[in-house]
């Protein structure tokens, strides 16, 4: 692995350079919201639009420029050609547009996710919102973690202590029943419905306390929440109760429940 990859992610410069990855590629995508953008049907049924077509091609550039012969596994090219038969030891797990058909649809809660695997564990991770202009990403190893609008300076956030009414957010995609149940089990008298990775982001800023998940999800889905929330003093956990992992057969997860404090 280059020496420049572990430096960088050692001194948090790293995720610096995923943000501007990821603020660009936002900049790609944001043309084509609101503007009766047309999704095609991908093999599983998923949409796909150009915009998440463009802005995956900009970000697997970039990361090649910066850190080139490290593995990636993008949800486009995936589609387009299967996934790798396995993971190695580093690779990038890349989302381009997290939340397609809520972006088709007109709503905020889309996000463009990148994220660095080493050994099945997410070390570093970037989430950037674009109909928000916001940006979310871990810091160095035990930095921390840290949230701006676009050309603004960090601002470091954490989870919050558990409150005696915690608040559940859920996946658009759950009824009303299952969302309530899935919220109880975990302690949470309310619940909020929401697309993509933002997710994990709003728990780690404190302003949600748990996201349980029983529905199929794919490793570029969760694996730059997971490490933004763990930076922010959070878990994500798997069903076995364990740390979710990453390079599992077709890079697919099964249940977890992200938590805050």
């Amino acid at each position: 692995m280059s020496k420049r990859l572990i430096a960088d992610l050692a001194s948090g410069a790293l995720t610096e350079a995923l943000a501007d990855i990821a603020e660009d590629a936002a900049r790609v995508i944001l043309p084509y919201w609101r503007t009766g953008v047309v999704a095609e049907s991908k093999a599983d049924d998923s949409p796909v639009t150009r915009a998440d077509q463009e802005a995956e091609a900009l970000i697997l550039a970039r990361l090649a420029n910066l850190y080139p012969g490290v593995q990636t596994v993008a949800e486009e090219a995936v589609a387009a050609d299967g996934a790798p038969a396995s993971a190695d030891e580093w690779f990038w797990l890349i989302d381009p547009l997290d939340g397609t058909r809520g972006f088709v649809e007109g709503r905020e809660a889309f996000t463009v996710n990148i994220a660095l695997i080493h050994k099945g564990s997410p070390v570093a991770g970037v989430v950037t919102a674009p109909a928000t202009a916001t940006t979310w990403r871990s810091a160095a190893p035990g930095g921390g973690a840290f949230r701006r609008r676009f050309g603004d300076v960090w601002q470091a956030i954490k989870v919050r202590n558990r409150p005696a009414s915690p608040l559940a957010v859920m996946s658009h995609s759950m009824n009303d029943v299952e969302a309530e149940r899935l919220a109880s089990r975990h302690g949470c008298v309310q619940w909020q419905g929401m697309d993509s990775s933002l997710k994990f982001c709003l728990i780690a800023e404190g302003r949600f306390d748990a996201y349980p998940r029983t529905g199929p999800t794919s490793e570029w889905d969760t694996a730059a929440g997971q490490a933004v929330l763990e930076a922010a003093g959070g878990r994500v956990m798997a069903e076995d109760g364990q740390p979710m992992r990453y390079g599992k057969p077709g890079f697919g997860n099964g249940g977890f429940v992200a938590l805050g404090g």
